[in-house]
């Protein structure tokens, strides 16, 4: 990470996901979670207050020290049971078959290798498990689409790497899962950024 990564962008992030518009969406895709519950993607902890009783602890990942110790001040605070480890959604430290669900909200779009990570998420869910998640990404709309495909380079360059025009729906099948509930829908402000992404998926059985 050079230094805008490491002491920058951290709490730029943390500043725009806190968007209070974004609540109902935390809300719907963390209150399903269940079991032990791996969040790729923990960011500065901003889905801690929105985990059910269901939830027994929370493993939650990200590659930023910076945004790790944010989430570990805002874990206490929500009272949540949680294990905070820097790390790659490609390359998970964990056992095959050991997670009851997983959650992410707009992570994909930043991360150097969806289908890995994907495919990796697929690995470390129990046969029943469920992945759980919000992502923005490909828009129906060819104009809105096309500016999505245009400014992606650009925007790669300073949001940490998040892409604008990735189709969940169609990397979530090509990594194994079967998908389950799919909300697709404009949200509040500029369409290149407001495609949402919004449902549920567990491994297939192939």
């Amino acid at each position: 990470m050079n230094f805008y990564e490491r002491n920058v962008l951290p709490t730029l992030l943390d500043l725009a996901m806190r968007q209070s518009q974004l609540d109902d969406y935390r809300l719907t895709v963390a209150g399903q979670a269940y079991g032990r519950v791996l969040e790729i993607g923990v960011g500065s902890g901003l889905n801690f207050t929105k985990y059910g009783a269901q939830v027994e602890t929370v493993i939650g990942l990200d590659p930023s020290p910076r945004l790790l110790a944010m989430a570990r001040k805002r874990a206490k605070e929500a009272g949540v049971s949680a294990w905070l480890v820097q790390g790659s959604a490609a390359t998970l430290p964990f056992a095959d078959r050991t997670m009851d669900s997983v959650v992410m909200t707009w992570t994909l779009c930043s991360v150097p290798d969806p289908l890995a990570a994907l495919r990796e998420i697929r690995r470390v869910l129990k046969p029943q498990g469920k992945l759980f998640y919000i992502e923005h990404g490909l828009a129906p709309d060819g104009q809105v689409a096309r500016w999505q495909r245009r400014l992606t380079p650009l925007w790669r360059c300073v949001s940490g790497g998040c892409h604008l025009d990735r189709k969940v729906d169609e990397l979530l099948q090509a990594a194994g899962f079967e998908l389950g509930r799919l909300r697709l829908q404009y949200a509040q402000g500029p369409r290149i950024f407001t495609y949402f992404y919004e449902g549920s998926a567990r491994p297939n059985s192939c």
